[in-house]
């Protein structure tokens, strides 16, 4: 069964950093391509970034210059770095693999003074 355990989340002040994690099973991690995205209540789920099996990365105007996606094929982890934090970028976290509509159950992150 594909699973999917986002961690890393935590309480941080504009302009600190984060670095969530992401670990996959019950797939072929090397073969599938990653992404992240963020959702508040009230708004749709929303892409932040997308690496494909090969490393290709991109992502959400939002996320540029501030967030760095990167994998680890032997850990079977995505990763989603996250600086220069800002109140907007306050959501609960969730990563996907293009193996199908798999979810974890998210990490929240909290960005406030």
């Amino acid at each position: 069964q594909v699973q999917l355990v986002e961690s890393g989340g935590g309480l941080v002040q504009p302009g600190g950093s984060l670095r969530l994690s992401c670990s996959a099973s019950g797939f072929t991690f090397s073969n599938a391509a990653m992404s992240w995205y963020r959702q508040t209540p009230g708004k749709e789920r929303e892409l932040v970034a997308f690496i494909s099996r090969t490393g290709t990365t991109n992502y959400a105007n939002s996320a540029k210059g501030r967030f760095t996606i990167s994998r680890d094929n032997a850990k079977s982890t995505v990763y989603l770095q996250m600086n220069s934090l800002k109140v907007e970028d306050t959501a609960a976290y969730y990563c996907k693999t293009s193996t199908g509509a798999y979810w974890g159950q998210g990490t929240q992150v909290t960005v406030s003074s």
